[in-house]
């Protein structure tokens, strides 16, 4: 239990630091560190990835939609939870997704974020209106949108936090043989989760603007 269990590291000002503030920190300074190397020496992968992120949101959206105008949110979520979720394969840090209060901070990002975009597109009014026809239905419609933002949270909660349990557990019985192949498989269960979250963020944007087009 003490594994999942943020722990203080330091204060600040009188406010405890916890190694899952330490772990965002670093994901965020490599997230800078990358894309500023990229943009001055590899500008072309960094069109790669645009590129990458964009046909993703694309291929979920459809190639009708403005792709561009959501790719903000969306592509700083899927390279951010890629990041944090690969953080975990260091001995020295956890990944910040092993923390629920960040997966729910994402997965609030995400249940903001698809509402403005939704009253952008049409007004508070008519978006608002177009939520739930006939109005009988909005309790269940409020219901849904809030048990989905949750089922985003702990999807990827327990994705991650179950694959750092099995490998720390593996790599008590088997220190000397697990940590290769099993830190490139957390690599790519990493970035499948950054996949998959993405995805469904683009999918609960799509029906927010899908709305507004009714």
């Amino acid at each position: 239990m003490d594994a999942i269990i943020p722990k203080v590291v330091f204060t600040l000002f009188g406010l405890p630091i916890t190694s899952t503030v330490v772990a965002t920190w670093c994901a965020m300074v490599l997230i800078t560190i990358i894309m500023l190397a990229l943009s001055k020496w590899m500008p072309s992968a960094l069109e790669m990835i645009v590129d990458f992120l964009n046909g993703l949101v694309s291929s979920i959206m459809g190639e009708n939609r403005n792709v561009e105008d959501y790719l903000p949110l969306l592509g700083s979520l899927a390279i951010f939870v890629a990041i944090a979720n690969s953080l975990g394969v260091l001995p020295v840090l956890t990944a910040p997704t092993a923390d629920i209060n960040t997966t729910i901070a994402l997965s609030l990002a995400v249940f903001f974020g698809v509402h403005i975009y939704g009253i952008k597109k049409k007004g508070a009014k008519g978006y608002f209106k177009g939520l739930a026809t006939p109005g009988i239905m909005l309790p269940f419609e409020i219901i849904g949108q809030i048990s989905r933002t949750f089922s985003l949270a702990l999807r990827l909660f327990g994705n991650v936090i179950s694959g750092e349990l099995i490998t720390a557990i593996v790599f008590g019985i088997l220190p000397l043989v697990a940590p290769l192949p099993f830190a490139a498989l957390g690599l790519f269960f990493g970035i499948l989760q950054s996949y998959i979250f993405t995805a469904l963020s683009a999918l609960y944007v799509d029906g927010a603007v899908a709305i507004n087009e009714n």
